[in-house]
């Protein structure tokens, strides 16, 4: 069985976007990029909320032109090799290969979904994410904590969720980037 695991990016306060829904203040480097297109290499699925999707949907095409650092091409190519839901009401079609779209959250699909994989799948967005930690749905956390506080914006868990996590490892990068992974407590 597949298990569905929550990685992000996050500020030192809990927040996966600024007040403005910037993102950009994350330390990136080769060494993260690394991290995560190592990360990333076994994962089979990834479910993803609308806003989320659009802004990983530059890797469908990221290194088409050959002008990516070689650390970026190798995401690019991972992000690309994964199967890819969207939750989304909105959004009328996907621009990404092996992508389709979900109108609801269906906490009986993700459970199938888990028992019927034989990699492992992400979930990214914090209000996707949250509906499926409070449907019990997590098995781990991946947190990529960075050193920066924001004073607000998107919380990248969500409140009134009450949820144990055992630490299984940790890592510190270069910038004071440290990378925290739970696992989370049945």
């Amino acid at each position: 069985m597949a298990k569905l695991i929550y990685a992000n990016n996050i500020s030192l306060d809990g927040y996966i976007e600024d007040e403005r829904g910037n993102f950009d203040w994350g330390i990136s480097n080769d060494e993260t990029y690394a991290f995560w297109t190592g990360f990333q290499r076994p994962i089979g699925t990834y479910l993803y909320g609308r806003r989320l999707y659009e802004n990983m949907v530059y890797w469908e095409t990221a290194d088409a032109g050959g002008d990516q650092p070689e650390i970026k091409q190798e995401f690019a190519q991972t992000w690309r090799a994964a199967e890819k839901i969207v939750y989304s009401r909105t959004l009328q079609a996907v621009s990404s290969a092996s992508t389709r779209i979900e109108r609801e959250f269906d906490a009986d699909a993700i459970r199938s979904l888990k028992e019927s994989s034989v990699a492992d799948i992400t979930i990214g967005g914090p209000e996707l994410a949250g509906q499926a930690m409070s449907a019990g749905l997590i098995d781990e956390c991946h947190l990529l904590l960075n050193p920066i506080v924001l004073g607000g914006g998107k919380r990248a868990l969500p409140d009134n969720l009450s949820m144990r996590l055992e630490l299984l490892g940790e890592r510190r990068f270069q910038g004071g980037v440290v990378h925290l992974h739970y696992r989370v407590i049945v």
